[in-house]
């Protein structure tokens, strides 16, 4: 319970961070706390995978698409 409590907060703090990479941050705990959950409901495989593509994956390709965005506006 605590662990959906979390993700809720999670998801709202995504939309009111107004900084982008915060943002990513915040939703890269937020595929964490999902790939926990996914855990506790035996599902090892799906955990797995949305810690790795969620946590992983995408987080790495939002920050080099930020950092690329911001290059070319300077």
């Amino acid at each position: 319970m605590l662990i959906l409590g979390l993700m809720i907060i999670g998801s709202v703090a995504v939309s009111y961070v107004k900084n982008l990479m915060s943002a990513v941050i915040v939703f890269m705990i937020y595929s964490l706390m999902m790939a926990v959950l996914w855990e506790q409901l035996n599902a090892p495989d799906l955990a797995i995978t949305e810690a790795a593509v969620g946590a992983g994956i995408t987080t790495v390709l939002f920050v080099l698409a930020i950092r690329r965005v911001r290059r070319k506006v300077s």
